[in-house]
Order: structure tokens, then C-alpha cells, then sequence
């Protein structure tokens, strides 16, 4: 990944470009709220943008892309399919309800959002055959591990594209990180900023005092330089404009490497392994 301005992009497995740097609107509000994120994110150079069904937010993202003075070639959109629509007939119609709030005849990725046990492979077959339609760009998973990948190679054409988990310096992961490298799956942080819980770190703040950058400036810097597609989340303008003025520093393999010693296996949202209690609760 070769760092120059958010415009900037990786190239995927299957050949196509996706902007290393995106917006998140877990929890932006559909209507005005996620609209104007969007308007402004546009207007300040971004053109990647990661919603998902569970969001109910994907009817604001699409009026929001279709009232842009900007081509949709040029926009990258990601969603992805809930726990409840996972399957193969169900995911279809998952999908079409998507595109269909989101105003548009294509999706650029498409993510399973968790591995529903007993149900993933099948719902990822269901994605392979929009992949072979032309009707998605590229298709990936989320929240998965090794074993989860390897089920899906195993019974399965194409492999994914993108793996997207949560990813920060509390919870690094680098041997599924070099994992992904190796299988030439792109990783992608959600929660990048681990919800605000680490921005007070002080091995962050000395780094960020040394370039004049806020912490989250430098997570979401350490992020891209280890190769890892980030999508930070806010429906402020100030603070999206402030997560992609990121590009005039760079970290050192010192200070990568101390930020990369923060891991401590902490995570804010549900494992992997045990998802399915969490959002049984």
C-alpha cells in the first residue's frame, strides 16, 4: 500500500481498487445526520463509505451518494448482510433489499457482517453467485478468524476479498493480520479508535506531540502504514476532516512497533467465537 492523499488506494485479490481510507456510520442516524456526514466526507476528498443493513441507515447513505456531484464510479460503497438474512435465498434477498435502499444497481463490497455458525458457508455461496452477476465488485467477511476463513476456502470458488474486524492498538491480532497478507485477503479496521477508550494512552499522546497530531491521527496513520484499510466513524465535520489529515507524517518502524506493543487482546465489541450470546442477550 503505497501512502499518498485520501485518494489513495489498495488493490483487492480480484483486481479491483478500494480507497484505503473510508467513512463509518455505525450509529449515524438515517435522514440529515448521516446525509450531511456524507456530504461533508465528499466534499473533503472521501469517497469510500462502509454502512450495512444492521445500520438502517443505508436509505440516508444512498440519497446521500445520489444528490453528490460526483460520478458513483468514483464512490466506494460497502454493506453487508445481518445475522437474521444470512442463507442462501435469504442473503439474495438481503442483498436486493440493500440495493435498493441504497439507490444504486451495483455495490462495490459486499461483507458477511458475522459468521453465523451453520449458515456462513451457504450465505457466502449466495455472494459468490452476485460476485459472478457482476452485481457486487468485490465480496468479504467480517468479524471472522483463521478457521473461519479456512472453512470458506475449503468449500467455496473464490475466496474473500476483505476480511474487516475490529482492529486497534488494544487488539493488534498480527498473526491473522500476516494471515490475510499471505492468502492476499485485505484487513480492515472497524472501531479503529477502540471507541475513544485509548485516545488518552500516553505512549499515543508522546507520539502525537512529537508531530503536532492528535492520537487519533496517529492510530489511524499507524493503521494504513501497516497496510490495513480503516474506516473511522463520526458525523462531525471537524473530526472527519481531521481523521483524513493523516498523510504529511510519517511513523517510524520504532514507534509502529511500540504502538504495536499496546495489544493487549481487549476488545469493545462481541469475539468472534461467542457472537452469537452477545446479540442473544
Amino acid at each position: 500500500m503505497i501512502l499518498s492523499d485520501i485518494s489513495g488506494t489498495t488493490t483487492l485479490n480480484n483486481g479491483i481498487e478500494m480507497p484505503y481510507l473510508g467513512l463509518g456510520v455505525y450509529k449515524a442516524k438515517d435522514g440529515n445526520e448521516v446525509k450531511n456526514a456524507i456530504h461533508d466526507a465528499l466534499n473533503l476528498g472521501y469517497r469510500h463509505i462502509d454502512t450495512a443493513s444492521f445500520y438502517h441507515n443505508e436509505e440516508g447513505v444512498g440519497e446521500a451518494i445520489k444528490i453528490a456531484e460526483i460520478d458513483r464510479s468514483e464512490i466506494f460503497i460497502t454493506t453487508k448482510v445481518w445475522i437474521d438474512d444470512q442463507g442462501y435465498e435469504n442473503t439474495l434477498k438481503a442483498f436486493d433489499t440493500s440495493l435498493n435502499k441504497l439507490l444504486v444497481d451495483y455495490i462495490d463490497l459486499y461483507l458477511i457482517h458475522w459468521p453465523v455458525p451453520n449458515l456462513y458457508v451457504e450465505t457466502w455461496k449466495a455472494m459468490e453467485y452476485l460476485y459472478a452477476q457482476g452485481r457486487v465488485k468485490a465480496i468479504g467477511v467480517c468479524n471472522c478468524l483463521e478457521h473461519h476463513l479456512e472453512t470458506i476456502n475449503a468449500q467455496s470458488v473464490i475466496k474473500p476479498m476483505v476480511l474487516q474486524n475490529e482492529f486497534h492498538p488494544r487488539l493488534v491480532q498480527q498473526p491473522l493480520i500476516d494471515y490475510c497478507s499471505k492468502n492476499k485477503i485485505q484487513y480492515e479496521a472497524w472501531s479503529p479508535l477502540m471507541r475513544g477508550k485509548i485516545l488518552n494512552n500516553p505512549t499515543l499522546q508522546k507520539i502525537a506531540q512529537k508531530y503536532h497530531k492528535t492520537t487519533a491521527q496517529i492510530i489511524i496513520r499507524w493503521d494504513l502504514q501497516k497496510g490495513i484499510v480503516t474506516i473511522p466513524k463520526s458525523v462531525h465535520k471537524n473530526r472527519i476532516k481531521e481523521n483524513a489529515d493523516v498523510f504529511d507524517f510519517e511513523l517510524t518502524q520504532e514507534e509502529i512497533q511500540n504502538i504495536n506493543a499496546l495489544h493487549s487482546n481487549e476488545r469493545t465489541g462481541a469475539h468472534p467465537d461467542h457472537f452469537m450470546e452477545h446479540f442473544n442477550k
